[in-house]
């Protein structure tokens, strides 16, 4: 059955707001859900709990694929009171992140909750990302050195 283009418009939107709430430090996202105004009531559906995932990778990015080692994670899953499930999964062992992403999750899938939650949370996160994303690159391009081969032509002695 194919999928409907508008079903992959939100599932690029939710994939874009479950990466900026696994990639924010825990920090950062406790601050933003006690700086909301309104904050649901809701169960949980899965505790978080913490395992591993297999880390696999490609040299080059593209050949063959490989293990490149285990890596811990913790998951949530919760219900809001006006019915939306929402997921959380991060790195690591911070418990309290997973279940407040899954909770900013399924406010935004909720219509009455998602502006406030888009502007207030997930903006916000995703800018804080880039400005340390860029402040590495300029770090890093600071140290940079350019190599450069001098060649010599020299004439016949």
């Amino acid at each position: 059955m194919p999928v409907e283009p508008v079903e992959l418009a939100v599932n690029e939107d939710r994939r874009h707001w479950l990466s900026v709430l696994a990639k924010a430090r825990p920090d950062e996202v406790a601050a933003a859900w006690d700086a909301l105004p309104q904050r649901p009531a809701y169960s949980a559906l899965r505790a978080p709990e913490t395992g591993l995932v297999l880390v696999r990778g490609r040299m080059g990015g593209a050949g063959d694929a490989f293990n490149v080692g285990e890596m811990t994670v913790t998951r949530a899953a919760v219900r809001l009171e006006s019915g939306e499930t929402g997921v959380g999964y991060v790195a690591g062992r911070d418990r309290r992140h997973a279940e407040l992403a899954a909770c900013l999750d399924a406010m935004m899938q909720a219509p009455a909750l998602r502006g406030a939650v888009e502007g207030a949370v997930i903006d916000m996160l995703a800018r804080a990302q880039t400005e340390r994303r860029e402040t590495a690159a300029r770090k890093a391009a600071a140290t940079k050195v350019d190599f450069f081969t001098m060649v010599r032509t020299r004439g016949p002695q």
